[in-house]
């Protein structure tokens, strides 16, 4: 049997039912008025994947479905025993914030503070960001709302004003020496280009001399 034939022979119920084939219910019978819708809600729900088919196939046709990003591959994810693995997955993929529980918002901004603090230019600066996050972690504590636990633990605020200045120092140093190499490596480069020009004149010095002597 073709895949058409589905097809046809939902059209051809539909075309005999509406030459009286299919028996119609007397309007002003009730039950059997009910029989009858019931018959036809049957008759929809037995076609609509003929229509749902035929949807994805003119789609197909269309090159709706090409060049997905999971062409190809399983979708991850599936095997997955987390219920939210799908919601979890879309906001890391489109970077969403502000929607996902706190627990987790939490472990996603605990992953990132240091860089965050980084980007911070004074000592005061650091200190509230780190006593804000600290907060937001004793909050989620007491929260009972549900959701996933709170795992992530409040950081020490001297200790991370310490740490701070300690990346700083040494992103300092690393510029120091960064700039230091570039400063030998072009006094590198100008001696070499100095050598060349001397070689040079030496060799055009040279070619004088000997034409003059031949």
């Amino acid at each position: 049997m073709s895949e058409q034939d589905p097809l046809r022979h939902a059209a051809q119920y539909r075309t005999e039912r509406d030459d009286g084939a299919v028996p119609r219910s007397d309007p002003d019978d009730p039950a059997a008025a009910r029989a009858a819708e019931a018959r036809r809600a049957r008759d929809r729900a037995a076609t609509r994947h003929l229509w749902v088919e035929r949807q994805i196939r003119e789609a197909m046709e269309r090159g709706e479905f090409d060049d997905l990003p999971l062409a190809g591959r399983p979708i991850p994810g599936l095997d997955s025993r987390d219920p939210d693995w799908w919601l979890k997955n879309l906001v890391r993929r489109e970077n969403i914030t502000g929607v996902a529980p706190e627990a987790i918002q939490l472990r996603k901004d605990d992953a990132v503070l240091d860089a965050r603090l980084d980007g911070l230019l004074t000592e005061a600066e650091v200190r509230a960001a780190v006593e804000e996050f600290d907060a937001r972690v004793v909050a989620a504590r007491r929260q009972l709302l549900g959701g996933p636990p709170v795992v992530t633990p409040p950081r020490d605020v001297e200790g991370e004003v310490a740490r701070w200045h300690e990346r700083r120092r040494a992103r300092d140093a690393a510029r120091r020496a960064a700039a230091e190499a570039a400063r030998a490596a072009e006094a590198r480069r100008l001696e070499a280009e100095q050598e060349a020009r001397r070689a040079a004149r030496a060799r055009r010095l040279s070619g004088r001399w000997w034409r003059r002597t031949r």
